[in-house]
């Protein structure tokens, strides 16, 4: 699995914007599905492929707040999604399914900020990696079907470098004992790039092909706004004024720049073949076999590249198990 994951010259760089990856490309009667699509990047993108030509369906805890932020973007729908309620989930893919439409592109990308105590769901579970990663797959198996139906369809996780910061916590995932909201964000994110790597595994022979992607920094994001402006000042990320420090080939994006890779993952042809990787810079990322954490320091990022264990098969057919358990219990 992890042999695919070397880039492939793709053309585009780090600065390169979702309208210019899809240029050229006509996505009329394309459906999509964006978890988070009214806001951020996954506004942005919703964006991006309703221009190129999609059908946007926008997953929404509240729909009636993101319809204003949608105003004005051509064929798009909202539905109501709670990724933290499996009964919300249940109900927004039998409503999808219920329309009979094949889905041809499911962009799994929302998620929360990182709260600061532990939260967790009615039902005990961690609220970052319940959110970020169990919603996004219990909604994917349940619109199995209409992406079985588009003859052709790519399931794209938002990821992040962050996958760096921590396997899966194998023993402890909810932080029964000793909750680090660092810690469980680089879980989760790590969740997002294993859950591309084994449904590519299982999915690809009927044309579902999985991606992970790691959009970059883009201040002003949901996640980002819950960040001091301290600390992001710290991070470079922005400068004394509070604006935000442009510079995509140190990570710092803008919102059209962070969600390029997400529409390349998406659509592009130079993916034919191929699945079950990890993205970056509107390119499939290195391999980092040295697997110390990503940092920032005072001004730069190390690395985002993704490493061994975010990968790993093995760990990756283990997360799908315990997602299927514990979305049974």
């Amino acid at each position: 699995m992890t042999q695919q994951q070397h880039p492939i010259g793709s053309g585009f760089t780090a600065a390169s914007t979702a309208d210019e990856v899809l240029k050229g490309i006509d996505l009329s009667g394309t459906n999509v599905v964006v978890t988070g699509g009214h806001s951020g990047l996954g506004l942005e993108t919703t964006r991006a492929l309703s221009e190129a030509g999609a059908s946007v369906t926008v997953g929404s805890r509240n729909p009636d707040r993101a319809a204003p932020a949608l105003a004005g973007i051509e064929r798009v729908e909202i539905g109501q999604l709670d990724l933290l309620d499996p009964t919300s989930v249940d109900a927004f893919a039998a409503r999808y399914l219920d329309s009979g439409r094949p889905l041809h592109i499911l962009v799994n990308n929302a998620a929360i900020p990182a709260p600061g105590e532990l939260v967790r769901d009615a039902r005990g579970y961690e609220s970052q990696f319940a959110t970020s990663h169990l919603g996004h797959f219990q909604l994917t198996l349940g619109l199995l079907p209409a992406l079985r139906a588009a003859h052709g369809a790519r399931v794209v996780n938002v990821s992040s470098g962050a996958q760096r910061i921590s396997d899966i916590r194998w023993a402890d995932p909810h932080f029964t004992t000793g909750y680090d909201r660092i810690l469980a964000y680089g879980q989760a994110k790590t969740a997002n790039v294993l859950f591309a790597v084994e449904l590519d595994r299982r999915w690809a022979e009927e044309g579902i092909r999985g991606y992970a992607v790691h959009p970059g920094i883009v201040v002003g994001t949901n996640l980002n706004n819950s960040t001091p402006q301290d600390q992001l000042r710290a991070m470079g990320l922005i400068d004394d004024s509070g604006r935000p420090i442009i510079d995509p080939d140190r990570e710092k994006k803008t919102p059209q720049q962070g969600a390029s890779t997400i529409v390349f993952a998406a659509t592009s042809p130079l993916l034919a073949g191929i699945g079950g990787v990890y993205l970056k810079d509107n390119d499939i990322g290195p391999l980092d076999d040295d697997p110390s954490p990503i940092t920032f320091g005072t001004e730069e990022i190390v690395s985002s590249d993704v490493v061994p264990h975010a990968v790993d098969p093995e760990s990756a057919q283990r997360l799908w198990e315990l997602s299927e358990r514990l979305l049974k219990a």
